[in-house]
């Protein structure tokens, strides 16, 4: 019969002591990376599995976070999430925790989705996307007392609860102060209708990086829904004034892959950067801003576990995207 694998057998396998690992399946945030990663390849090598059961009588929590899936929308932006959602499971796991999932429509439907969750689950907290200005989930769970944290601002109040985002204003403003840098001064903007917090905010980075050069009139800006057919439409409006464009910067991957369809279809020499690098964008070559995901992720996991053991490491955390370049710009 094969031995059983404890926390002892993982502690001597990864050369730490018993309180380490257990640290690493209870509270990972306090524990250097290094470590960390050394415990979790031990436990994957050696198959180790905690008794659930009774580390829940022993800490009163049941390991479990709830995250909404997104929409899938035209099946290109979308994939973002999954990204997210696909990491956040992986990090998760590794603190052992799992994820439950849930669809929601909108957000009166996922506050009915959060009551009907924490009647039917004891969940220990929540990872909410997509935040937005006056956000009524976030307010509905600090007001019951529920753990959360949110990849996304909290637009309104910066410290009204613990939050990771990526900084989409200083992914915008690189793409555009490389078309500046070579060479382009008529940089446009396609992006989100106004009051958006992350579109307003990727549409300020545009801003700002014009402005930077003196040119903040020497290019319009386009606000439309998301979409490839909306990019394409709103693409070709620029490309039919006096003076059109000879970059653009969108807000999307949707909206850029709709831009560079008319850039295309009409032979104009426009050079077209993207917001998310998607694996549609990597596919057909659109340089893009690439948001750090999994770290997003980790970071999300390593807050709501600081927050549930009353030791938060950080009130918010903001990344830093990359420009992916490719052949289009």
């Amino acid at each position: 019969m094969a031995e059983k694998v404890t926390i002892a057998t993982v502690a001597r396998h990864a050369q730490v002591s018993r309180q380490t690992v257990s640290n690493v399946l209870n509270a990972p945030h306090i524990v250097r990376e290094e470590t960390r990663r050394r415990v979790q390849e031990a436990i994957a090598t050696l198959g180790y599995r905690a008794n659930q059961a009774a580390r829940q009588m022993r800490t009163g929590r049941s390991r479990l976070i709830a995250v909404r899936i997104e929409p899938t929308r035209d099946g290109i932006n979308g994939s973002v999430l999954d990204r997210f959602l696909h990491g956040l499971t992986e990090t998760a796991d590794a603190a052992g925790y799992r994820v439950l999932l849930y669809s929601a429509t909108g957000d009166d439907h996922e506050i009915a989705t959060y009551d009907d969750l924490l009647g039917a689950y004891d969940l220990d907290g929540f990872v909410l996307t997509g935040t937005d200005h006056g956000d009524p989930r976030t307010a509905w769970l600090a007001e019951r007392g529920v753990p959360f944290v949110t990849f996304g601002r909290p637009w309104d109040a910066p410290d009204a609860h613990p939050w990771v985002d990526v900084d989409g204003a200083a992914g915008t403003a690189q793409a555009t102060r490389r078309f500046l840098d070579t060479g382009h001064r008529r940089v446009a903007f396609i992006g989100w209708p106004e009051g958006s917090g992350v579109g307003d905010d990727r549409r300020a980075g545009w801003r700002t990086a014009m402005a930077a050069a003196g040119l903040d009139g020497a290019a319009p800006h386009r606000a439309t829904e998301d979409g490839i057919d909306q990019g394409e439409r709103e693409m070709r409006e620029l490309l039919a004034a006096d003076a059109p464009p000879t970059a653009v910067v969108c807000v999307s991957d949707s909206l850029a892959l709709g831009a560079l369809r008319a850039v295309r279809d009409t032979q104009v020499p426009v050079a077209v950067t993207g917001f998310d690098d998607t694996p549609v964008a990597a596919a057909v070559g659109l340089t893009s801003v690439s948001q750090p995901l999994a770290a997003a992720a980790a970071r999300c996991v390593e807050l709501l576990t600081g927050v549930l053991d009353g030791q938060p490491t950080a009130p918010h955390v903001l990344l830093s995207p990359t420009l992916v370049l490719r052949h289009t710009a």
